[in-house]
């Protein structure tokens, strides 16, 4: 988990950025998660390293405004996707797949929508982070 949530996207970012700060333009979207905010019981690795995520992507974004490279961070809440299925534990997925059962998720093309706004702002706008959750989230 480490090595997918934090270690990829410190490598990827570095490979991307020579080439912004060449061109002194670009824009980093990194993928945090509520649990990047909130940690909650039986999941503590996972909201490590999406406080991981957030924490990097605010140090970044000090490191590289003066070369006009954006970073934003998207911090969605429950999502409609696959990533339940890859849960080990039997009872924290079956846990988790009702809870996510009883509510509104939210749709990838929500998430997707919110990129959008982040990377279509003008040159002078950099929205650090967003914070998105279904209306029907409480944590």
């Amino acid at each position: 988990m480490l090595e997918l949530n934090v270690l990829s996207l410190i490598a990827s970012t570095q490979a991307a950025l020579r080439g912004m700060r060449a061109r002194r333009d670009g824009h980093i979207v990194n993928i945090s998660s509520v649990a990047g905010r909130v940690a909650n019981p039986n999941s503590a690795a996972y909201a490590a390293t999406k406080f991981g995520v957030v924490g990097f992507s605010e140090a970044l974004r000090r490191e590289v405004y003066q070369d006009r490279v954006r970073v934003s961070v998207i911090e969605p809440g429950l999502v409609a996707t696959e990533l339940r299925d890859h849960i080990g534990d039997a009872q924290v997925k079956e846990t988790l797949n009702t809870w996510a059962d009883s509510i509104r998720q939210l749709q990838p093309d929500d998430i997707a929508e919110t990129i959008l706004f982040c990377v279509t702002r003008p040159p002078h706008v950099n929205v650090n982070e967003v914070l998105i959750r279904p209306t029907d989230q409480e944590r």
